[in-house]
């Protein structure tokens, strides 16, 4: 599962242009599943399992990560953008980032401190104040290599430090995408939908249509969720903490989760050992917003990975907790095929 997830997150792929991630994910399953490319460019993969189920299981995970897209070019050859997702520009300022399909290197700058005066010198600036540097000697020049509309990704290598810990960028949520390669990889109990899909960071759009063609009974959203127990954050405001196992949601803000799927799903860590804990501030959402409502609706829970710097080059994640999450999502796909919330 590590391997997987350090081949994800060296791939780009912001919303909207995850071809590299779907072409990837594809030469993993192929020889496991029947599947499809819908219009949307969510991979639906059907994997069979030992056993047929009682009822239809989904498990997903979204194949897109934060990143910008090129909106400008100016005459001096600097580059204007704008986010994709949500991406702080706190984490932005001096970031390393490739440009369009060719990942032409650049720089994110701004005026240098030595030029801010006021309040200008003590705020962060925003996007509209930063540029790509691509090293290019004018617009003419620039132009021979990006065009308006190019994507830009963080530049970040996958690094493990630590005795568990990664970095890396994407971990939200090639995570998800790297647990249902392991699964489908190790043959589930029951036969399984899974969905890869795309454009989570923009709105949830691929799950409303994979939901809407798999019409599952039960959906597992496989995520990575903040983080904050670092330093000067109290514990009550720390969301979910590192090394403590999985993050099961009772509440997020598109989504009030199954109060017995909830109950559920610490009981049955519980019979079989594996860490959990609840996401303890109601912030963020994933593509269970969107999944929960489809058709008739659908019983949904997310299952995710507590992430350090969320959204940014620099994510964090600890490897014991990505194996709670494995093992959670397995046995949770079991019951739910055999109709049993808790």
């Amino acid at each position: 599962m590590i391997d997987y997830l350090k081949e994800l997150c060296l791939i780009n792929g912001i919303s909207g242009r995850e071809n590299r991630v779907r072409d990837y994910i594809v030469s993993k399953i192929q020889d496991y599943c029947d599947y499809e490319i819908d219009p949307m460019g969510n991979i639906i993969a059907f994997r069979k399992g030992r056993k047929k189920p009682q009822k239809k299981v989904m498990v997903s995970a979204h194949m897109d990560e934060v990143g910008y897209i090129v909106t400008y070019i100016c005459d001096n050859g600097f580059l204007k953008f704008t986010n994709v997702g949500g991406v702080d520009s706190k984490v932005t300022l001096g970031k390393a980032v490739t440009v369009g399909e060719n990942g032409v290197n650049g720089v994110i700058g701004s005026k240098a401190i030595h030029l801010c005066k006021g309040e200008e010198e003590a705020s962060v600036p925003s996007l509209d104040k930063l540029y790509i540097d691509i090293g290019a000697k004018n617009k003419d020049d620039a132009e021979k290599y990006v065009e308006i509309g190019d994507s830009v990704h963080f530049s970040s290598d996958f690094v493990t430090f630590g005795e568990t810990k990664i970095k890396a960028k994407a971990i939200d949520d090639r995570f998800g995408c790297a647990v249902m390669l392991k699964m489908i990889e190790s043959e589930p109990e029951y036969d399984t939908y899974f969905a890869f899909l795309v454009q989570e960071e923009v709105g949830c759009r691929g799950a409303s249509a994979a939901a809407f063609t798999v019409k599952p009974d039960y959906a597992i959203v496989l995520e990575a969720t903040t983080a904050a127990d670092v330093a000067f954050v109290a514990e009550a405001d720390s969301v979910c903490r590192q090394g403590k196992g999985a993050v099961v949601s009772f509440m997020d803000r598109s989504t009030l989760y199954n109060r017995d799927m909830f109950k559920g799903a610490f009981k049955l860590a519980g019979e079989n050992n594996i860490p959990i804990q609840t996401k303890t501030t109601v912030a963020g959402g994933n593509d269970a917003g969107a999944i929960h409502k489809s058709n008739s609706g659908i019983y949904t829970i997310a299952v995710s990975l507590p992430c350090r710097y969320i959204h940014s080059s620099t994510s964090v994640a600890d490897t014991d907790d990505m194996n709670s999450c494995y093992e959670l999502a397995v046995l949770l796909a079991e019951n739910y095929a055999q109709d049993k919330i808790s």
